[in-house]
């Protein structure tokens, strides 16, 4: 036999193996590959078709309350790095969570922005928030460079109980930031700490809103609930607080606060939706409080990560509420816009 039959015979130099057996297995990686790829053209084109009905189903929720756009005040955008963490932290369901939380957004920033914007939101949040001593600073820096490069992020900042509290808040402030994220459950500190007494007082001067985390919900915190941050409000009267998720679950004890003072506003974020009525309906004998206090409940949907899609958030508003199409365009808009100065 000579050197190039043995070649043939073998397959490729130093394979051993049959040059027919060969062919058959690279036929069969070809296929293989042939049918992952229309796997994954189908997939693209079912996400893209999911898209463009959820953007219906918003539009149609926008044209019933009339509203030509939205302004969602509790959404999440931070570096990447850290939303990675922040996703695997809810996949695995961590002591914070207490139950399973897919994420339905999980795409790149850019596809996150898309769909928003495809949504008819006008103004956003990058909803950011510190779990540790000496994030915050380096937090808010990454927010200014995002704010600068997505104008219609309303420029976020946050802050930590610690030494140096008070000039991270001043720093943001100076830089621009228009709203501020406090989250009492996932820093684990409290309110009342010494070390955040001129920080309140710096955003109450400066009238900025502080969405805050301070209800119990889905799991309770060492300082959650309205008594440590009723504390603050009493000091700090002029602090234009938004209790994030309408205080979820303590909803009448949040209510009650907020009629008792004039610059505490809610934001309605996970409310209502069906996820959260398992764990924490919200009583149907408070709705008229909630309507009552119209003018200060403002759209938050902590978009991306939420395990539903976003228009399930809206319309379950709209659903559970059945407080109208005048409310829900406050709500929705015209509230966040005068709060924010966007009209």
């Amino acid at each position: 036999m000579s050197r190039y039959e043995q070649a043939q015979d073998n397959g490729a130099p130093g394979t051993g193996i049959p040059a027919a057996r060969a062919a058959e297995e690279r036929a069969a990686a070809e296929a293989v590959g042939e049918e992952r790829a229309a796997a994954d053209v189908e997939e693209d084109r079912a996400a893209e078709e999911r898209a463009a009905a959820e953007q219906e189903r918003v539009a149609a929720f926008r044209t019933r309350i009339g509203a030509r756009a939205l302004i969602d005040i509790h959404t999440h955008f931070m570096p990447e790095r850290l939303l990675a963490k922040v996703w695997a932290y809810f996949d695995a369901a961590g002591p914070l969570v207490g139950r399973s939380w897919p994420i339905t957004y999980r795409t790149d920033e850019q596809r996150r922005l898309d769909v928003l914007r495809g949504f008819g939101v006008r103004a956003f949040t990058s909803m950011l928030y510190p779990h540790k001593p000496g994030m915050a600073r380096s937090l808010n820096d990454w927010a200014a460079d995002f704010a600068a490069r997505t104008p219609d992020c309303l420029h976020t900042a946050t802050f930590y109980a610690e030494p140096g509290a008070a000039d991270d808040v001043r720093r943001a402030l100076g830089q621009g930031a228009r709203v501020f994220k406090c989250h009492l459950q996932v820093g684990g500190f409290d309110p009342r700490d010494p070390a955040l007494e001129e920080v309140w007082g710096l955003l109450a001067d400066a009238r900025v809103p502080v969405v805050t985390h301070c209800g119990s919900g889905p799991v309770p915190g060492a300082f959650t609930g309205p008594g440590p941050i009723g504390a603050v409000l009493e000091r700090h009267p002029k602090l234009r607080l938004v209790v994030a998720h309408l205080g979820m679950p303590e909803y009448t004890d949040f209510l009650a606060l907020a009629a008792r003072h004039r610059e505490v506003m809610l934001d309605t974020t996970m409310a209502f939706t069906g996820f959260a009525e398992e764990a924490a309906p919200f009583p149907r004998d408070a709705l008229p409080r909630l309507a009552d206090l119209g003018e200060r409940v403002l759209l938050g949907t902590d978009f991306p990560n939420i395990p539903y899609p976003y228009a399930d958030a809206l319309e379950s508003l709209e659903e559970r509420t059945g407080l109208g199409s005048a409310w829900l365009r406050a709500v929705c808009h015209d509230n966040a816009a005068r709060v924010c100065g966007l009209d």
